[in-house]
């Protein structure tokens, strides 16, 4: 919001209330006078209804053909400034001071960077009724409002957060790739699934989807999309097609930090987080007590649920981006750690076994579940043979 003035400070700055014919000849109007303008605009571009039509009456002149010029000069207009996706809020003052409150929509889209190329609409795999014409035709979520649009930019229309990526404990993003499997684009697929989740053969087995209660097809009646299912196929499907997907889930180059980070643990927390901090440019070092890494998805799942063979993929392919791993080092002193590195992250998981609070559960014999999927997952069949109790 600015207040009784225009860019650069100056005084007499008038607000112009919609960017169709009439707003854009009156802000090319105001602004040969000297005056600084600007023209707001509800929806991503100016020409307003005007812009929709084939013809005008009583000329039956092509409208395009009339608007065309005023876009292009009411664009390029030095006293002029064009605030799209936006809408008057309130208005407060005399003639000649007034004070107006405009709220601007997210455009998702920076208008400094986009050159209007069209690519990103290209490869968009969702679609939506094009309210530009009526509803008549489909458009791209990512869409620019008719050709000659002004300003020449794309933007996205987002109605806020879906349903499934809110419930999601990581938020991910499974509209995205469950549209992209729709397209059969599995590696696009699987790409979004690996910028926000390492483990998607991890989840597509084992997650409670909460994402699957959450979806929207619930509320018609219907059988939610099954996400869990299509993350496990993309995951494996993935797998089987190595050379397809070479690259996928890799950063950008970065620049080197000089902060090192400890991280305590090798589970699903320690693990995504190392790999989102030295995609950030730290070193980081995750020490690991036990002689696998995975935490309790590699010692508390048998592996008939979650083959371990797919767990260490994943693992791996997190350590090669520059994650160094050392197993069989137990920290008992986490503080001590803060004298080596510049902070430490705690990701030691709930390996401590939940006894029943009923007679006879300390009993010799009587194995806690945690322990005994551990010690069956490294190969310690101790735990299978537990002490026959004396006969009384």
């Amino acid at each position: 919001m600015r207040e009784n003035g225009g860019k650069d400070g100056k005084v007499g700055a008038v607000l112009v209330v919609g960017g169709g014919i009439g707003g854009m000849q009156a802000a090319l109007d105001l602004a040969e006078a000297g005056i600084y303008v600007y023209l707001l605009e509800r929806s991503p571009a100016i020409g307003g209804t005007m812009a929709q039509l084939d013809k005008t009456f009583p000329t039956n002149d092509c409208a395009m053909c009339i608007m065309s010029p005023k876009l292009v000069e009411t664009g390029r207009h030095r006293n002029i400034e064009i605030i799209t996706t936006a809408e008057l809020l309130d208005l407060q003052g005399a003639p000649g001071n007034f004070t107006a409150r405009v709220l601007q929509h997210p455009r998702y889209v920076d208008i400094d960077k986009c050159t209007g190329c069209g690519d990103c609409a290209a490869v968009c795999p969702n679609a939506l009724p094009d309210a530009f014409n009526a509803g008549l035709s489909d458009r791209k979520v990512i869409y620019k409002l008719y050709p000659q649009a002004i300003p020449n930019a794309y933007a996205i229309e987002k109605a806020g957060v879906a349903p499934c990526r809110d419930a999601c404990p990581i938020h991910q993003r499974a509209q995205g790739y469950v549209a992209l499997v729709r397209e059969g684009r599995y590696a696009d697929a699987y790409r979004t699934i690996l910028d926000d989740n390492p483990f998607p053969s991890v989840c597509g087995r084992v997650c409670n989807h909460r994402c699957e209660d959450a979806c929207s097809r619930n509320q018609v009646g219907e059988a939610p999309v099954n996400i869990m299912a299509l993350k496990r196929f993309v995951a494996d499907w993935a797998n089987q097609n190595p050379e397809l997907v070479a690259g996928e889930g890799r950063p950008l180059p970065r620049q080197e930090s000089k902060h090192q980070v400890a991280i305590v643990g090798s589970g699903p927390a320690g693990m995504t987080c190392a790999r989102d901090l030295v995609r950030a440019g730290c070193r980081v070092t995750v020490y690991e007590a036990l002689p696998a890494p995975g935490g309790m998805m590699r010692v508390g799942i048998p592996e008939y649920r979650l083959p371990y063979a797919r767990v260490q993929e994943e693992i791996d392919a997190i350590l090669a981006e520059g994650v160094e791993l050392r197993l069989n080092t137990r920290v008992d002193d986490v503080m001590a750690l803060r004298d080596e590195y510049d902070a430490v992250f705690v990701a030691v998981g709930a390996h401590e076994a939940v006894r029943l609070p009923i007679p006879g559960h300390d009993l010799p014999g009587v194995l806690g579940a945690t322990d005994f999927l551990r010690d069956i997952s490294l190969g310690r069949g101790t735990a299978c043979r537990a002490p026959t109790p004396a006969r009384r």
